[in-house]
């Protein structure tokens, strides 16, 4: 496999790790950038474009991220936050009248972004065409009873999380997440990453910019790199559990090669992007890209301050979340104990380390069964880990 693309001098151990990920992994089409304090210092690329096809992978070539997206999404919120503009620990019901039905008064802005809504699942899963319609599924949450006590515990709300989230932007801000991610986030920072792409990169998608992705494998508990393994796949093979259920939220899911997928905007799973655009947003999280930071320190500790650990009522294992962000543990290993990120569902990762100045994008066209810990990143973080730690 030709890998194409340049490491800066010292990271030429990456780039064996990502070209390991095609020779023993089964990577078919994929990239990985790395930022240091705020300069990139690896951009790789190899294989096609599309999972099924022959044309070849280019450096700007962007991929659904799925729950990657959901990294990006969080730093709205955040930065509302930051800015004054929405209360953390207010009730979501403020901001959202509709929302307080059915026990729900007690659910805060926080408990959004920490998954401890107990608002997984939704009794009547969503058709695809209904969850491409924000407002239905902003409506469908808002008449949900929640499964268990607001705030009393947490488990991964795996779709249900974007549309919380992008209800509560819009009626604060007026926009819709992707349409204020493209006004305050992408758009100072030139990173290529979308959140509803635009008709001029769908169009620019038929000729070499977007590709398309494998259907996912059924969710599963590989990769999780947890035990005990018969209950986590006790869990994904109940249709009742709240596993199975949460990730069918949308029966059945959408094809997400098509444009109106694409065009969608879903925060919790269908954000499009460049390894590099996903890997220059972490960046100016936790620092300054060409003249751009994002989060201030206060509000970058809040992201990756601990706000529920333990057994995830969701994915069964023990799993580690600040506001709106994974962190660092079995579940989910990342570069280390201060990092935050988010993994998405067959793949793709982004991640920031402030201790070390990391930021990584890693994108692919092959999605797998795994949930947070894909072999293929997790080869990619360990051969950063072993870099930075020289």
């Amino acid at each position: 496999m030709d890998v194409n693309g340049t490491v800066a001098e010292g990271f030429e151990p990456v780039r064996d790790a990502f070209a390991g990920n095609f020779e023993t992994l089964g990577d078919r089409g994929a990239a990985l950038a790395v930022y240091r304090d705020g300069r990139r210092v690896v951009d790789l690329w190899a294989g096609t474009r599309d999972v099924d096809g022959t044309e070849p992978w280019r450096r700007g070539t962007a991929q659904i991220v799925r729950s990657a997206t959901k990294g990006v999404a969080a730093a709205v919120p955040l930065l509302l936050h930051q800015r004054g503009l929405l209360d953390l620990d207010a009730p979501v019901g403020e901001y959202w009248p509709e929302f307080k039905a059915r026990g729900k008064e007690r659910v805060l802005v926080r408990h959004v972004l920490n998954h401890r809504s107990g608002l997984p699942v939704l009794d009547r899963p969503l058709t695809p065409e209904e969850a491409l319609d924000p407002r239905r599924g902003a409506e469908a949450v808002a008449a949900q009873a929640p499964v268990w006590e607001p705030g009393a515990d947490h488990g991964y709300h795996a779709l249900t999380y974007g549309w919380m989230l992008d209800e509560l932007v819009r009626r604060v801000t007026g926009r819709w997440a992707g349409e204020w991610i493209a006004a305050e986030i992408t758009g100072p920072l030139g990173a290529d990453l979308w959140l509803g792409l635009p008709p001029a990169e769908e169009a620019a998608g038929r000729t070499g910019r977007v590709g398309r992705v494998e259907t996912p494998e059924p969710v599963g508990g590989a990769g999780l790199r947890v035990r005990p393994k018969r209950a986590v796949t006790e869990a994904y093979d109940d249709p009742a559990s709240l596993t199975r259920r949460a990730f069918a939220a949308i029966t059945p899911f959408p094809d997400q090669n098509t444009p109106a997928y694409r065009a969608a905007a879903l925060p919790a799973t269908n954000g499009i992007a460049t390894a590099d655009g996903l890997a220059r947003v972490y960046a100016a999280l936790i620092g300054e890209v060409d003249g751009v930071r994002l989060f201030d320190p206060a509000t970058m500790e809040a992201a990756r301050t601990e706000e529920s650990a333990g057994p995830d009522r969701v994915l069964v294992v023990n799993t580690r979340f600040g506001l709106g962000y994974m962190l660092h543990g079995s579940a989910s290993p990342l570069l280390g104990p201060g990092s935050f990120g988010h993994p998405g569902r067959g793949g793709s990762l982004g991640l920031a380390d402030p201790e070390t100045g990391i930021a990584l994008g890693y994108v692919t066209n092959g999605f797998r069964k795994t949930v947070t810990a894909d072999p293929r990143a997790q080869a990619l973080v360990r051969a950063v880990r072993a870099v930075v730690a020289r």
